[in-house]
């Protein structure tokens, strides 16, 4: 019989010791090694996680790694906690993939690491599993981080040094989700990448020209000058005396800055040059002092 298992409550609340559960990994001296599994689990009293964010899982994709762990096993144990309904079995929390494909494998038990958690760190972690998978689309990925900021308090400086994305990926892939439902629809079909969709945000006539883009297999350079020469009421002609094209990111930023500094904010980027002028405007004489005390790190 297994020996039971030894309890790890010590998850906090912190991203790093979520994510040392969702990357159950350990490092000697050549390089990187799979951690020990708790226990082996029957496949049969392991359920799935009732809150699963993802909801679809590729066939093709889940028959190769079926045949993966048919030649050699699962190399990463899964995620699981004691489940509260029903005592002697399990609630998966990630490696959903993993334990589906161990089933089409035939597999009769899978190594797991047990976990005591609560619904919502369940959730947590699922989630950040979720938005690690390289084969994610941009708006799921884009949905995973909204989640991790509105439900758990997380902020993109914590996603971005936590899960190795950068500050302007997190940013750049949560505008998407401004995009109405039908634009967000083709990127998540494949029919859009997220580079296109980008040049869609903010624009009122976002989803016939994501059909122009994709009518004509327009580049994202092209879908740039596209979106250039379009006035925002969908007419081909351009306006008279047409004033400088914002980027949209730029506009963003600007805000983001705004918010938090609590003072306006203006970015000047030239389109094609490394350099520009970022101007905070105050409106006091205490403002300015506030200004100096966050740029002086206080």
């Amino acid at each position: 019989m297994a020996e039971k298992p030894v309890r790890n409550r010590g998850l906090g609340r912190g991203l790093s010791a979520l994510m040392a559960d969702v990357n159950p990994t350990q490092r000697d001296g050549e390089g990187a090694r799979t951690v020990r599994p708790d226990i082996q689990v029957p496949i049969d009293r392991i359920q799935p996680n009732p809150d699963q964010p993802r909801r679809s899982f590729d066939p093709t994709a889940l028959e190769d790694l079926s045949a993966s762990i048919r030649e050699k096993g699962i190399i990463q144990p899964l995620i699981v906690r004691p489940n509260p309904d029903q005592p002697g079995t399990y609630q998966l929390v990630a490696g959903e993939r993993r334990w589906r494909a161990a089933q089409n494998a035939k597999l009769h038990s899978v190594p797991v690491l047990v976990r005591d958690l609560t619904d919502s760190e369940m959730l947590e972690i699922a989630i950040i599993e979720n938005v690690q998978r390289a084969d994610l689309n941009a708006i799921d990925e884009a949905a995973g981080y909204r989640q991790l900021m509105d439900r758990f308090g997380h902020t993109q400086d914590a996603l971005s040094q936590a899960l190795g994305k950068s500050r302007s990926h997190i940013a750049n892939l949560l505008r998407l989700l401004t995009l109405p439902p039908s634009v967000q629809a083709y990127v998540t079909a494949g029919k859009l990448d997220a580079g296109h969709a980008r040049t869609l945000v903010g624009r009122e006539d976002a989803e016939t020209l994501a059909r122009k883009i994709i009518a004509g297999g327009l580049s994202v350079r092209a879908a740039e000058a596209l979106t250039r020469k379009t006035p925002s009421d969908g007419s081909v002609k351009a306006r008279s005396r047409p004033g400088p094209t914002r980027d949209a990111d730029t506009v963003a930023i600007e805000q983001e800055l705004s918010a938090q500094l609590k003072m306006p904010v203006r970015i000047d980027h030239p389109s094609g040059q490394e350099s520009g002028k970022l101007m905070i405007s105050y409106s006091n004489l205490s403002q300015l002092d506030d200004l100096l005390r966050l740029l002086a790190g206080g």
